[in-house]
């Protein structure tokens, strides 16, 4: 297994190795730390960098780079490179198709003063773009010990079965327990009514989901449903419990191209509430994944 960091040398960089390392050892991944810088064809004539200017970017880079790594434990494999494009974005999704990783690691910016994530322009081309899962770390994300639960926000919308097989196959694999969240505003309906049938409808698809994707281990007795209720979607997620080792997926919207990332509003809002990782998955990537599984079950969707 692969996974690209995008790093850049501050602490959105830091958090992003610290979630990668964390993410790794559940796993035994290694890394590809990735330094993306502008192509010399990005400069018209009128703005040509100086002589030198491009020697001088490879080698800052380079030394960038060997922070990265050396940041990395030594139990976790990891190797360093310098890509260049029109965009970092754009870059980071080329070295993603070029290592075949299984998924993408990003920080977020440094200037969120109340919230944990503040969403920079890279990050956000990316979380709309991307044909990967992209994990990304909370400003100030310093654990680097294995994850200890796997979060899964489900809703009722088309894509959310396959997001479920993911989180459960990522339970089985890392060999954590489960947790199937539901998200509630008062607008959603009476509070009683409203909150047991999302319990119903959440239990109901995770018993489905366990025979068919956890046949490498066994969640029994490990998995959970907990339904959060709130005046907004960013008070639900402040009601919930979250562990320090915890990460929180959630699927694309209903907008995305197909395979591809498009980050909705009600993920926005999640984003801005939430204290942990959260990874987001492609529109499709599980079934696009399980349609090419083998004997060997060598598919990135069993690979989580």
């Amino acid at each position: 297994m692969r996974y690209v960091v995008g790093y850049s040398a501050n602490a959105r960089g830091r958090d992003a190795v610290n979630l990668a390392v964390s993410l790794a050892r559940g796993r035994g991944a290694s890394l590809d730390l990735v330094v993306a810088i502008p192509d010399a064809g990005v400069f018209n004539a009128a703005h040509a960098p100086a002589a030198g200017y491009d020697s001088y970017l490879h080698q800052q880079a380079s030394e960038w780079l060997d922070e990265a790594l050396a940041l990395v434990p030594a139990d976790v494999p990891a190797q360093i490179h310098i890509r260049s494009g029109e965009s970092d974005a754009q870059t980071l999704i080329e070295a993603c198709d070029e290592f075949q990783a299984d998924m993408l690691v990003i920080g977020a910016t440094s200037n969120g003063l109340f919230k944990r994530f503040t969403v920079g322009s890279v990050a956000s081309a990316l979380l709309h773009a991307a044909t990967v899962p992209v994990a990304l770390a909370p400003h100030g994300y310093h654990r680097r010990e294995a994850l200890t639960r796997v979060s899964c926000g489900l809703g009722d919308r088309p894509g959310a079965e396959e997001l479920l097989d993911f989180a459960v196959s990522m339970a089985v694999n890392r060999e954590v327990p489960l947790r199937v969240v539901s998200l509630l505003t008062l607008d959603d309906g009476d509070s009683a009514d409203a909150a047991d049938a999302a319990r119903d409808y959440a239990s109901k698809h995770l018993a489905a989901a366990l025979p068919a994707t956890a046949s490498g281990g066994s969640l029994a007795g490990q998995t959970g449903v907990v339904v959060a209720q709130g005046r907004s979607v960013e008070e639900a997620v402040d009601r919930l419990e979250w562990e320090p080792g915890e990460v929180l997926l959630i699927g694309s919207s209903r907008l995305a191209r197909n395979r591809s990332i498009f980050l909705g509003s009600t993920a926005n809002r999640i984003l801005r509430a939430l204290p942990v990782p959260m990874i987001v998955v492609p529109s499709d990537y599980e079934l696009k994944n399980l349609s090419h599984s083998t004997s060997n079950d060598t598919s990135r969707e069993a690979r989580a």
